[in-house]
C-alpha cells in the first residue's frame, strides 16, 4: 500500500484531475500533474505541475522519478505514456486498458466479444464501407471512432447516402455506425476495482443530455431495483473482464423494451459521478486515491438522494451568474472548476441538490437553475 506524504501523478490537468488532487491532499497525499496547459485546473491546485506535452519523455522522466504511482484523468492520453510510466513506477490503469476504451472500435469488440450486449453496429473504415451495410442499421448514429466526446464527432443518418456524407464529413475517419435504439432512459455506473482484485459500484445514475452533453444525474436512478443491480453487475465484470485497477464508468441505454445495452466506457471518475463528492459516503475521486494506492476500497453506499446539474460556458454569457440563486437554496452544493475562459459548452462546474428522494431533488435543483438561468430551460421527464 501506498501511504500518505507520498507523490502521487496524474496526466491530465482538466476538472476530473482537479477533484482528485483535492481529494488526494486532504487524504494527505502530494499531486504532480503533467498537463500541457499553464491554466489547467488541476494544475492550479497540484504540489508540482510539468507544463508539457504528455508524450515527452523528459517529462515522463520527472513524473516517474518524483512520483510513486501515477493515473490518468482522461481516456485520449497516450496509452503509449503510460505503458512507458509502467516500467518505472506504479501505473493504474494500466496502458491497455485505457487503449480499449479510447478507441470505439476495439470498445465495442471487445464488448461483444466478452458478451456484454451493445445495439446492433458496423465498423466504417472506408469510403467503400459505407456500401455494403445493412440497411437495417439505419436509422443510425455515426461516431468517429477517436477523440469523440460530449457528443462531438458525431452525426444521425438516415439513409446511405447521409452516411457517405456523415463520413467524408467526420474526416473519412474509422467510424462506428450504431442503429438508433428506442430508449426508455439513460444511465451510468460508475465502478472500481482495487488492486486486490476486489470491485464496489456506485449507486446507478438516470442521465438527461442537451445537445449531446449530459445536463443532469438524478440519483438514485428511477428504474427497478433489477435493473438497477443489473447495471452494476453488469460494471463490475467489465472491469473484471478488462484487467482494470481503478475507477471507470459505464454508461448504459435501456431500452423501451426494458433491454440494458453498454453505450460507452470511460476508464476514469465521470461527470455523472460528481454527486458522489456530496450524496455518498466515498466519492469517486477518493475511491480513484484508494485504487491507485493499493488501499482497500471505500464505501460506496449513498447518503441521500441527489440531482447533479451541469453548468456550462453559456451561464455566463449575460456576464457573472447569480450564485445566490445556488447558495440560497439549504440543500445544493456549489462546484466550480477553476477554469479562465467561459465558453458556449464548455463544463464550468456544477451543483449538487439533496433531497428526501429523487423527485424532491429534482424539483430543487430545477428551482435553482430557473433562478441562475432563466433562458436555459431542459424539459425534464
Amino acid at each position: 500500500m501506498i501511504f500518505p506524504d507520498a507523490m502521487l501523478g496524474m496526466l491530465g490537468g482538466g476538472q476530473l484531475g482537479r477533484m482528485f488532487t483535492l481529494a488526494a491532499h486532504s487524504m494527505g497525499y502530494r499531486v504532480a500533474v503533467l498537463d500541457p496547459d499553464r491554466l489547467s485546473p488541476a494544475g492550479a491546485i497540484a504540489d508540482v505541475h510539468l507544463r508539457a506535452a504528455y508524450q515527452d519523455r523528459d517529462a515522463l522522466q520527472q513524473l516517474a522519478d518524483s512520483c510513486v504511482a501515477v493515473t490518468t484523468e482522461f481516456e485520449n492520453v497516450p496509452a503509449d505514456s503510460l505503458r512507458w510510466l509502467s516500467a518505472h513506477c506504479t501505473v493504474r490503469p494500466t496502458g491497455d486498458s485505457v487503449a480499449v476504451a479510447q478507441d470505439r472500435i476495439r470498445e465495442k469488440r471487445f464488448l461483444a466479444q466478452n458478451g456484454f450486449d451493445v445495439a446492433p453496429y458496423a465498423t466504417i473504415e472506408s469510403i467503400e464501407d459505407t456500401a455494403d451495410v445493412d440497411p437495417a442499421l439505419l436509422p443510425g448514429i455515426l461516431k468517429r471512432a477517436r477523440f469523440g466526446y460530449d457528443g462531438k464527432g458525431q452525426a444521425r443518418v438516415s439513409t446511405l447516402d447521409q452516411l457517405r456524407a456523415a463520413f467524408i464529413a467526420l474526416g473519412s475517419e474509422p467510424c462506428v455506425l450504431e442503429k438508433q435504439v428506442a430508449l426508455a432512459c439513460e444511465v451510468s455506473v460508475v465502478a472500481a476495482r482495487g488492486a486486490d482484485g476486489s470491485t464496489k459500484s456506485f449507486p446507478v445514475a438516470e442521465n438527461q443530455h442537451h445537445d449531446g452533453i449530459l445536463d443532469m444525474s438524478i440519483v438514485p436512478a428511477r428504474v427497478s431495483s433489477a435493473l438497477a443491480q443489473q447495471a452494476a453487475s453488469c460494471a463490475q465484470a467489465i472491469a473484471i473482464k478488462l484487467g482494470y485497477c481503478g475507477v471507470l464508468a459505464v454508461e448504459f441505454f435501456v431500452t423501451t423494451d426494458g433491454t440494458l445495452l453498454v453505450n460507452e466506457i470511460a476508464p476514469r471518475p465521470h461527470n455523472s459521478g460528481h454527486y458522489t463528492i456530496d450524496a455518498c459516503a466515498t466519492s469517486q475521486f477518493e475511491q480513484q486515491v484508494r485504487s491507485l494506492c493499493g488501499l482497500p476500497l471505500g464505501d460506496t453506499r449513498l447518503l441521500s438522494p441527489v440531482v447533479m446539474v451541469n453548468l456550462l460556458g453559456d451561464v455566463w454569457q449575460r456576464g457573472q451568474p447569480a450564485w445566490e440563486a445556488v447558495f440560497s437554496c439549504p440543500e445544493a452544493k456549489l462546484h466550480l472548476y477553476g477554469k479562465h475562459e467561459a465558453r458556449v459548452g464548455r463544463k464550468m462546474g456544477h451543483y449538487t441538490v439533496l433531497g428526501a428522494d429523487p423527485d424532491d431533488a429534482l424539483v430543487k435543483a430545477l428551482a435553482v437553475r430557473r433562478k441562475l438561468c432563466p433562458d436555459f430551460q431542459l424539459q425534464v421527464a
